[in-house]
């Protein structure tokens, strides 16, 4: 408003002044506005864009926890089966040697128990041999003396018989004195071959019981060599031991994985932007104020 007490001029150029400050005011807080209202939709557009990725880096470690889950899951699984299956593997390949060797046990028994009655048998037939043997030789040596004792008897009568002879001869050929010692020569010499008989009966005798006791002997020798190749009676084995499962491993589960924690987002304020363009109006236009108390 002009005063007319004042230079016009001055005036002019005060209000021209003023207007030209509000103006660049009005610009300036426009442009601050705008700043503020820009910040603000930078900082919720940063805000959506963390916590994206943040809901993003939740569901990697959330599929993350889920593959190591699955996977100890399968593995643990697997481990167990294969333990299992190793351990009943072993069971059942002991249980087979276990039978094998029963078998094989009882073969070689039955070999020994065949082998022992053919040893039986041959000791058996060892002894009638050894006897028949024997019994060959002690009737080819009684017949040999048998034939002696024969033989003999027959000498013992051809020496009679000569004796008689001889006698009958003496008696007829001589008289008296020398008939007589012809008789007792006759009679001296049949002894003596009578004597001869004898001592050689006797001697067979004794070669007899000789022969028959060496033959005794052998036959004894014989039947103990036969007892001593004689097998020992087999005796059965023990039963083997059969196997048996040992206690199981205990298994313990593998502990759950969870995802891992993601920090909180550091959300950005949408409002200071618009609170520092607030204020940076509000300087602008009390700095106008100021200038207009001034003119």
């Amino acid at each position: 408003m002009f005063n007319p007490k004042e230079n016009l001029l001055d005036q002019q150029l005060a209000v021209s002044g003023l207007e030209m400050h509000i103006t660049w005011a009005g610009v300036s807080a426009i442009a601050t506005v705008a700043g503020g209202l820009f910040g603000a939709s930078q900082a919720s557009k940063s805000n959506r864009s963390a916590a994206a990725a943040r809901r993003r880096q939740e569901k990697l470690n959330k599929k993350q926890a889920n593959i190591s889950n699955k996977y100890n899951r399968e593995t643990f699984e697997a481990e167990k089966n294969d333990y299992y299956a190793a351990r009943q593997f072993q069971y059942d390949t002991a249980v087979k040697q276990w039978q094998y060797d029963t078998e094989i046990q009882d073969f070689r028994y039955l070999q020994d128990v065949k082998a022992y009655g053919k040893s039986v048998e041959n000791y058996g037939q060892q002894l009638v041999y050894n006897n028949m043997a024997y019994q060959s030789a002690k009737e080819s040596q009684m017949a040999a003396y048998n034939e002696t004792l024969d033989a003999a008897a027959f000498e013992k009568q051809g020496l009679l018989v000569e004796q008689l002879q001889a006698e009958g001869r003496a008696s007829m050929g001589q008289a008296g004195t020398s008939r007589g010692k012809a008789i007792q020569a006759v009679a001296s010499k049949y002894g003596r071959d009578l004597a001869v008989l004898r001592a050689t009966l006797t001697s067979s005798q004794k070669e007899l019981q000789r022969s028959l006791m060496d033959t005794a002997l052998q036959k004894y020798g014989a039947d103990m060599q036969a007892k001593a190749n004689l097998m020992i009676r087999p005796d059965r084995l023990p039963e083997l031991v059969k196997p048996e499962l040992g206690p199981a491993r205990t298994f313990v589960k593998p502990a759950k994985v969870l995802p891992g924690a993601v920090p909180p987002v550091q959300r950005q304020s949408t409002i200071m932007p618009l609170i520092g363009a607030v204020a940076g109006v509000a300087n602008t236009f009390a700095g106008g104020a100021g200038f207009w108390n001034k003119a």
